[in-house]
C-alpha cells in the first residue's frame, strides 16, 4: 500500500510531536465517548495526551438527533468552526484518538476529510489511549489554552449515502453493516426503533478490525477479510453502523488494507440504521444471510 497510512502508532506520535521533525503544526484531538456514557470529558480532564484538546461526539461531531438518524453529519459551518477552536487549520496534522479500538477516533477522521483535508495530514492513533499509557508515555491533566486555527471548508469530500442510495447499493455493489451480529440478525435492538437490517447488506462487524493486543489488524489481514466479504476489483462499497459513527471504521480500515485508495474511498451511509429503522416504509430484513435488495 502506497502513501500515508491513516493509522499512527504511539511511537509515531512522540516522533511527530518533536517540531523539528515536522512542517506541519501538530493538532491532536481526544474525542472519547461511550454509548449511554460516562461523559468522555470526564476522562479528558483526569488524563489526556499531553497538548490534546477534547471534542464532544455528540455536540460537536454530530448535528441533533432528527430524521437524519441519531448522529447526523453536522453542518459544516459549524462543523468547521468546531475544528477551528481547537487549532485545525488547513496546514494542521492531526491526530485523533478515542479509548481503544479507533471506531469513534474514525468519526472525526472521516469529518475531517470530508470537509477536504488531506489523507496524509489526519490518521487515528492506533490502539488510542490505552496503547499511548500502556506503552509508558506520559499524561497530563490541564487543560491547554485556546488555540484558533483557520480551515477552510469544502464540505462533500467524502462520499455520502442517504437511505435510497444504500439500498441500491445492496443491489449493485456492496452495502457493510458495521454493527454487531445480534443486531445485524435482529436478535436485539437497545437503540434503534425496529431490529434487523438493510436488505442485501452484508455483515462486517466494526470490533473484528482489532486484534488481541487492542491495536488495529494488518492491512493484509484485514484485506482478507474484507476480500471474503466481497470487496474485489471495481465494486463500489458503502458502509453504515447504528448511526453513522463506527462505520466510518470501514472506511478506514478498507483505507488501511490498500482496498480502497484516498482517492476512491467507500462510501458512508450516514443516516444507518438509525435513519432506515425509523421510516416504516423501509423493508427491514432478519437473520444471517442477506437478503436480495
Amino acid at each position: 500500500m502506497g502513501g500515508v497510512s491513516p493509522l499512527i502508532t504511539a511511537v509515531e506520535l512522540v516522533a511527530l510531536s518533536d517540531a523539528r521533525l515536522t512542517e506541519l503544526p501538530l493538532v491532536v484531538l481526544d474525542v472519547r465517548w461511550r454509548l449511554g456514557g460516562p461523559p468522555g470529558l470526564l476522562d479528558y480532564q483526569a488524563a489526556h495526551v499531553p497538548g490534546a484538546r477534547f471534542l464532544n461526539l455528540d455536540t460537536a461531531l454530530a448535528d441533533p438527533p432528527g430524521p437524519g438518524g441519531r448522529h447526523p453529519i453536522p453542518d459544516p459551518a459549524r462543523l468547521t468552526a468546531e475544528f477551528a477552536s481547537v487549532g485545525v487549520s488547513d496546514s494542521s496534522t492531526v491526530v485523533v484518538y478515542d479509548d481503544a479500538d479507533g471506531s469513534v477516533a474514525a468519526r472525526a477522521w472521516w469529518l475531517l476529510r470530508w470537509l477536504g483535508m488531506p489523507s496524509d495530514q489526519v490518521r487515528v492513533l492506533d490502539g488510542g489511549f490505552s496503547a499511548w499509557v500502556a506503552d509508558g508515555h506520559p499524561t497530563e491533566s490541564e487543560v491547554p489554552e485556546p488555540t484558533r486555527g483557520a480551515l477552510t471548508a469544502r464540505p462533500g469530500s467524502m462520499p455520502v449515502l442517504d437511505a435510497d442510495g444504500a439500498a441500491s447499493l445492496a443491489g449493485t455493489g456492496l452495502l457493510l453493516d458495521a454493527r454487531a451480529p445480534a443486531r445485524y440478525r435482529g436478535e436485539t435492538e437497545p437503540v434503534d426503533p425496529r431490529a434487523g437490517h438493510v436488505p442485501g447488506a452484508r455483515n462486517a462487524p466494526f470490533a473484528r478490525h482489532i486484534g488481541p493486543e487492542g491495536h488495529w489488524r494488518s492491512p493484509d489481514d484485514l484485506a482478507a477479510y474484507y476480500r471474503a466479504l466481497g470487496v474485489v476489483g471495481g465494486t463500489e462499497v458503502g458502509a453504515y453502523c447504528g448511526s453513522g459513527v463506527t462505520a466510518t471504521s470501514v472506511v478506514l480500515a478498507l483505507e488501511h488494507a490498500g482496498l480502497r485508495p484516498p482517492e476512491r474511498p467507500a462510501a458512508l451511509y450516514a443516516g444507518s440504521w438509525s435513519n432506515w429503522s425509523a421510516d416504516p416504509e423501509r423493508p427491514v430484513a432478519l437473520g444471517d444471510e442477506p437478503e436480495p435488495a
